[in-house]
């Protein structure tokens, strides 16, 4: 069984930095796509940024490109997102997720089979 464990969030103020991190354990890392993904309160899920396998391919949302980055230590299990100049508007529980397809469309929650319990990142004015 895949478990993925989210850590690194909290409090920032904005223009502050954070870097959360996902440790994957039970599967076989390196043959996941990773991503992240967002819930402010009373809003839908919405994509992140997404990571190939290797780490070569790497895809951000419009609203977080430039300030947030994916990134990947397949001998460490672990996937990363740094994110900079945070603003209040990236107020939201981040979640992890993880799965084998590398096909269709990789912003999509729906094409991850594994997800983590997620974090809080709060950002204040």
């Amino acid at each position: 069984q895949v478990q993925l464990v989210e850590s690194g969030g909290g409090l920032a103020q904005a223009g502050g930095s954070l870097r959360l991190s996902c440790a994957a354990s039970g599967g076989t890392f390196s043959t996941y796509v990773m991503a992240w993904f967002r819930q402010a309160p009373e809003k839908e899920r919405e994509f992140v940024a997404y990571i190939g396998r290797s780490g070569g391919s790497t895809n951000v949302a419009d609203s977080v490109k430039g300030r947030f980055t994916i990134s990947r230590d397949n001998a460490k299990n672990t996937v990363y997102l740094q994110m900079n100049s945070l603003k209040p508007e990236d107020t939201a529980v981040y979640y992890c997720a993880g799965g084998p397809r590398n096909w269709g469309d990789l912003r999509k929650g729906s094409t991850y089979d594994y997800w983590g319990q997620g974090t809080q990142v709060t950002v204040s004015l």
